[in-house]
């Protein structure tokens, strides 16, 4: 075992108190202190550098079933964070690695070293293993790629397409030989963004007009992918142009995740009987296998600037509720991260 360097008598981390209702307040948290973790055997001691917040994480403070547990009340919550090992008792693993693993939301934690991936700070900034090449990247990556079976020359959709994910399942579809690629999000300098920046053949603000009627400006010829983040008026106005074999990938539909009613679905489902549409959920977590693969192809785009990226990095575990709830409320262009 590595000699422990001087730390904190305390570590601090969020709780959660309470599961919310509607919106999340901040006194359904905490910031707590809590005695200062020692790795066990096969574990290592992580100091966290940044850490990851996601709009997934509000299904968890919720009790209902899912596909992954709830957050537990009064403990500290979970995502993805990266940062440099400070004592190890794990072989394979040294004080002064850096690795990425799920013990997100406190400043240490201890960390089985089976569940932590090294990571080279050399070769790309240690954010980006957050972001444009971790979780956030391969979701874009197996959505467009596996779930909507995307191919060159189709036309595709996608909503909330200033955020992290939205961000690279256009450019993804650009690089592969999209014929169109057409994105909303929900501000004027937003779109200025999709367009100007990362390379987007058109958007619009969702806020400025009904969504069918802006998307059918924007693709007078259909849509063949739609890449869901936001569901709601979304998801009808794409199926509403789908084209013949269209396929939409479900990744999130953050519109209604603070809903405290059941939201009404779309009502022209039938028209996918005409389209032969398909409509089909999807899970990171189940297409791990493209990892390396994902890893080589995006990797090359992302360090020649090919592959365009934005981080908006909030400073400080204090500030780690704020800058979650910044997501739901879409403040962010690209990926959110807590800098601690």
């Amino acid at each position: 075992m590595t000699d422990t360097p001087a730390l904190p008598a305390v570590n601090r981390e969020w709780h959660l108190l309470r599961r919310p209702v509607g919106w999340p307040r901040p006194e359904d948290f905490a910031l707590v202190e809590a005695p200062m973790p020692a790795p066990e055997e096969g574990q290592v001691l992580v100091r966290n550098v940044y850490a990851s917040v996601d709009p997934y994480m509000r299904g968890r403070m919720s009790a209902a079933k899912s596909y992954v547990a709830p957050f537990e009340l009064g403990k500290a919550m979970q995502g993805g964070a990266v940062g440099e090992v400070v004592a190890s008792r794990a072989e394979g693993v040294s004080a002064g690695d850096h690795v990425l693993h799920f013990s997100g939301w406190r400043e240490y934690a201890a960390v089985d070293a089976g569940n932590a991936v090294k990571v080279d700070p050399q070769a790309a900034p240690l954010s980006t293993y957050l972001g444009v090449l971790g979780m956030t990247g391969l979701t874009a990556y197996a959505g467009l790629l596996r779930t909507a079976a995307f191919k060159e020359g189709d036309v595709v959709f996608v909503s909330g397409a200033a955020g992290a994910v939205g961000s690279q399942v256009g450019q993804i579809a650009k690089l592969k030989g999209a014929s169109r690629v057409i994105g909303s999000a929900g501000s004027d300098e937003k779109v200025k963004l999709l367009t100007e920046e990362y390379g987007f053949d058109a958007a619009f603000n969702y806020k400025a007009g009904p969504v069918s009627e802006q998307l059918r400006a924007a693709a007078p010829d259909g849509v063949d992918v739609y890449f869901d983040n936001v569901g709601g008026d979304h998801l009808e106005a794409a199926i509403g142009s789908l084209n013949r074999d269209g396929r939409i990938a479900i990744c999130g539909m953050i519109s209604v995740y603070n809903n405290t009613e059941p939201a009404p679905g779309p009502r022209n489902l039938a028209r996918l009987i005409q389209t032969r549409g398909r409509i089909e959920g999807f899970l990171v977590g189940d297409h791990y296998d493209l990892q390396p693969q994902f890893v080589q192809e995006v990797g090359p785009w992302a360090a020649s600037g090919a592959l365009k990226y934005r981080e908006t990095v909030v400073e400080g575990i204090d500030n780690h509720l704020e800058a979650f709830l910044g997501v739901l409320r879409g403040d962010n262009s690209g990926k959110m991260i807590v800098k601690l």
